[in-house]
């Protein structure tokens, strides 16, 4: 699902993630700069994010086990980069 073609890709991977995690948009942020197999997490994201808003889309006899694969897809990934940003900190 990546095309690793940079730039833009990042920028819109980045932006999914501040928007599922904003709590620890610092940790994204500082991750992005310096981790590139984090930075090809958020871009996938995106993209599951891009193709789950555009299920609706798809031909009848597919939408919903499409919907249901892009869903599985969009939390799986957003666990992985839960995952990578590591425990919380400073909270109980």
């Amino acid at each position: 699902m990546n095309g690793r073609s940079g730039g833009n890709n990042e920028e819109h991977g980045l932006a999914a993630a501040l928007r599922r995690f904003p709590a620890r948009s610092l940790q994204i942020r500082e991750l992005s700069i310096r981790d590139e197999s984090f930075r090809g997490m958020c871009e996938d994201f995106a993209a599951a994010e891009h193709a789950l808003a555009r299920a609706d889309q798809l031909p009848s006899h597919i939408r919903e086990e499409r919907r249901a694969e892009f869903e599985s897809l969009v939390e799986g990934l957003a666990a992985e980069i839960e995952q990578a940003l590591g425990p919380t900190k400073g909270f109980i």
